[in-house]
This record gives structure tokens, sequence and C-alpha cells, in this order.
């Protein structure tokens, strides 16, 4: 079953996911969804410093938005917002510190945002996939940490300031990857069998899907979507997957194709019409499970993974 599904999106990837696929796609764009003043607006965006994450703050803040760059890494943060605001002329740009793979970090941080900060819309971007098993301090597999743990206790710990804004929402970069994978709920920080990073990376990304789905069901006040960047050119890229890189480097989307679609669901009115909880591609919400491909978890698998989550974020909780 899982070289069916690997066949089945790498032959889908190469169609949609790379750059001639989004010239496709935005074919059919409607350029005055990003017409749009952001004046007053707050925008939280993990890992803005590189890649993705920084293409969607410049985008952001060149409409006038006030940003909130959640980073790891001081120097790199503050390079990125030199050039932000340099290219933007918006001086509304704020750098936060935070390693997202500290679960009690993120409590802490977000925790103190809320007191003193509105925000109206976080943009989980920030991920990481790490090729050999690691554990953080806390005892945890660093990439399920990262974008699976760290994601569900910022959103949590945000939701109750999302509710007191106008036009709230929550937008979670996953990836097209996720299509591979069907929930493991018996086993998400791969302690079994044979490590691999990029299909821990992958769980993670459907594990995000899955949240997106959960929060908008009970959350009807916050607009939630996830979605996929395509094959895009970015430093985590070529850092992680060197030789995929490679060999598609021609063929792979700007950072700029990439974020698109997150920034087109963070400030557009169109966005805000779709149905909340869906997963989307090119502005358009796209299937999150392949054809035949039984990647589909039950309700009481999708329960679990939330009970073990809302159970991890207690037990770190300052």
């Amino acid at each position: 079953m899982s070289i069916y599904r690997n066949t089945v999106w790498f032959v889908k990837g190469l169609q949609e996911y790379t750059r001639s696929g989004y010239e496709a796609a935005a074919k059919h764009f409607t350029a005055a969804d990003l017409d749009v003043n952001l004046d007053g607006r707050s925008f939280m965006i993990t890992g803005a410093n590189s890649g993705i994450g920084k293409a969607t703050a410049q985008e952001i803040a060149n409409r006038g938005g006030t940003i909130h760059m959640v980073c790891r890494n001081q120097g790199r943060a503050d390079e990125a917002k030199r050039k932000i605001v340099e290219r933007s002329n918006n001086q509304k740009v704020h750098v936060h510190i935070v390693d997202l793979s500290s679960a009690r970090r993120v409590w802490e941080f977000a925790q103190n945002f809320s007191q003193n900060n509105t925000v109206h819309v976080l943009i989980n971007n920030a991920g990481c996939m790490i090729n050999q098993r690691e554990v953080t301090e806390e005892g945890l597999e660093k990439n399920f940490a990262t974008n699976t743990l760290g994601t569900y206790i910022l959103t949590s710990a945000l939701i109750p300031a999302l509710k007191k804004v106008e036009d709230p929402r929550v937008i979670t970069v996953s990836s097209g990857g996720m299509l591979t994978q069907r929930l493991n709920v018996d086993d998400l920080q791969f302690e079994k069998g044979t490590f691999d990073g990029t299909m821990a990376y992958a769980q993670n990304k459907r594990q995000q899907v899955i949240l997106t789905e959960v929060w908008a069901s009970q959350h009807k006040d916050i607009h939630f979507s996830s979605m996929h960047p395509g094959w895009a050119d970015t430093p985590a890229v070529q850092s992680s997957m060197p030789s995929f890189h490679a060999r598609m480097q021609s063929r792979l989307r700007s950072e700029t194709m990439g974020a698109d679609t997150v920034v087109w669901l963070a400030v557009s009115a169109a966005a805000a019409k779709q149905p909340s909880g869906l997963f989307f591609q090119d502005r358009k919400a796209v299937p999150t499970h392949l054809p035949l491909a039984f990647s589909r978890s039950t309700p009481e698998e999708d329960h679990k993974l939330l009970t073990i989550l809302e159970q991890l974020a207690t037990k770190f909780k300052p």
C-alpha cells in the first residue's frame, strides 16, 4: 500500500506541485483577492526567518499588517526582519525567540503574548525534518515535538485570544507528503522499527491536517485551514532532502509561489468564505486522501491523537 501511495503521490506531484503546476493554477487566480490593506491586523508567523515563512511575512508586511515573527535563531531572525522592513517600509515587524520543540517554552511564550498583544491570524509554518531520531530535553522525538505538539500547544493557547478579535484565522502549513500516510496513533514518536525522517515528517503533516479538522469542528468562530505549498526551493528542502532538491531543482517553485496560498488564506475575503477545516493547494480546497489509498483514520483514532496531545500539553504547562 505504501508503494502505491508513494507512486500515485509522486506522479501527482510532478503534475501539480512543481513550478509549472503553480503557473497553470495561477491562471485562474483572482488578483483582487490580495489587493487588501492590512493596517490594524496582527499576524503571528512561526518559522518566519526563511523560506515560505519569510516570504509570507514579506507579503503581509507589504500590505501594512503587523508581523510577529516567531523564530528559533536570534541572528537569522533579526537579519530577516531587517530585510522585510527595508522592502516593505513597514516598521511593525516584531521578533520573538522561541524553540517550538520545547513544549514548556511554547506555553510560556503564548501565555505572555496573549496578555500583552492582539493576534488576528496565526500561521503555523515552522517545521523540521530531522533524518536521525533525536530526543528533546523534555524527552520527546524532535520532529513530533516541533511539527505536531508545538503546533498543538501554540494554537490551543492562543484560541482564547483569537476569539476576542474580528475575523480570526489559523493557517497550518502542512504538506502533500501527508497523502502518503495513514495516521499511526500507536507510535506517534517513532519508537518502533527503523526511523525514517521523511516518513516521520509526513506523519506529522497528516496529524496537522486532522488537528485542523478537529479544531474547525470545536471552534466555529475561528476559521481554520491547512495547506500544501507545493514543492518549493527553500533552505529546509535543501538541507533535509538534498537528493530530492538536486534532482528536482529546475522544477521547484520559488518561495513566493509556495507562500501564495498561505497569504491568500490569511488575508483574502474569498478564503474566509470557504468552509472551515479544509486543506488547500493553489487557493483551492483539495482532497486529503489519494484515491483507493485507504489512508483514512477512524474517529476513535483521531480522538486518541487529541487525547495524547492534550495529556502531553498538560504535562508541560507551566
